[in-house]
């Protein structure tokens, strides 16, 4: 009876010892799952911290870069905004030398006037005295420069222009040669002539059938006749000036007492 007794105690003993194993190691198994897990979930925590670091890197970068230009931009800003602040300087200083001469326009207008028409009684009296070549294209240009200093549609500076351009051609007549043709009385009869104008140094005709030629004597404002041995240099000297000929060597009387 007592072994009995002895052999149930002794498995009842296993039993329990197997039960406590059985529950310890459940217990471990149960342990180490929570460490598993905690350690994913730290994993997973880790993982979602670095991703908004790098997120924060990436957005500190993108601000850096266009903190960068926008640094660069405003340099550049600088740099422009003081080269207009020069370009403006210059302007007011133009702007101001505008005004003065502005102010001054009617003073100048007031001295040009009367110089214009001084100048074209000066051409008056100039032509006067010249040779006689051309009176009528000449005069001509007078009476119209006299005709439009009374004209208020014309700017002061058109008139001085104009001035300044019968000046130049009247300076031009010194250095050119020139063949026209015309009428003047020849020995009592008024005849078709060629007349050959060598600058101002000497102006002479011909008739058409070149049996008369002639000299402007500007001191006794009269024509001379010449000997028949001037008829081939003035005949040269008339296709040189048509340009019928190429320039040449002439011979030809000079004028004396020319207004020039």
């Amino acid at each position: 009876m007592k072994q009995l007794k002895l052999s149930k105690l002794a498995q009842a003993s296993v039993f329990i010892t197997a039960s406590v194993l059985t529950f310890s190691t459940f217990a471990q198994d149960s342990n180490l799952k929570d460490v598993v897990t905690a350690g994913q979930h730290i994993n997973q925590s880790a993982n979602q911290s670095q991703q908004r670091v790098n997120s924060i890197s990436e957005q500190i970068q993108n601000k850096l870069q266009q903190f960068k230009t926008i640094n660069k931009e405003v340099d550049g800003l600088g740099i422009y905004n003081q080269q207009m602040h020069t370009q403006i300087d210059n302007q007011l200083k133009e702007l101001a030398q505008i005004a003065v001469s502005m102010k001054q326009v009617s003073i100048i207008e007031r001295q040009v006037s009367p110089l214009m028409s001084r100048m074209i009684d000066t051409l008056v009296t100039f032509v006067s005295l010249d040779m006689q070549f051309l009176l009528d294209e000449r005069n001509q240009r007078i009476v119209s420069l006299q005709e439009m200093m009374k004209r208020a549609d014309v700017s002061v500076s058109e008139k001085f222009r104009r001035v300044l351009d019968a000046y130049q051609i009247e300076v031009d007549y010194g250095r050119t040669i020139e063949a026209y043709s015309g009428l003047i009385d020849v020995e009592g009869s008024e005849r078709d002539v060629d007349f050959l104008r060598i600058g101002r140094v000497s102006l002479v005709y011909q008739t058409r059938d070149g049996q008369h030629l002639g000299l402007w004597n500007n001191q006794t404002k009269s024509w001379q006749k010449l000997p028949a041995e001037y008829r081939s240099d003035i005949n040269k000297g008339l296709r040189i000036a048509r340009k019928q000929l190429a320039p040449d060597l002439i011979i030809v009387p000079i004028a004396q007492n020319s207004a020039e």
